[in-house]
């Protein structure tokens, strides 16, 4: 019996088929726009965050 960690396995053959569909999907111009908005989101979240540590050490204090 195959479990279900094994069937979500990530393997390369998987990676490129993914990459094929989001290249044919967005074409090659759109992906560095689509990453560039990625980071941006990510360094927001992580700013939020340790802004979020900052007020709770404040509260404690």
């Amino acid at each position: 019996m195959v479990s279900l960690l094994t069937f979500l396995a990530i393997g390369p053959w998987q990676i490129a088929i993914i990459v094929m569909v989001v290249l044919l999907l967005f074409g090659g111009k759109k992906i560095p726009e689509l990453m560039r908005g990625l980071g941006s989101g990510i360094k927001e979240f992580k700013d939020a965050s340790k802004e979020d540590d900052k007020l709770e050490e404040k509260k404690e204090q």
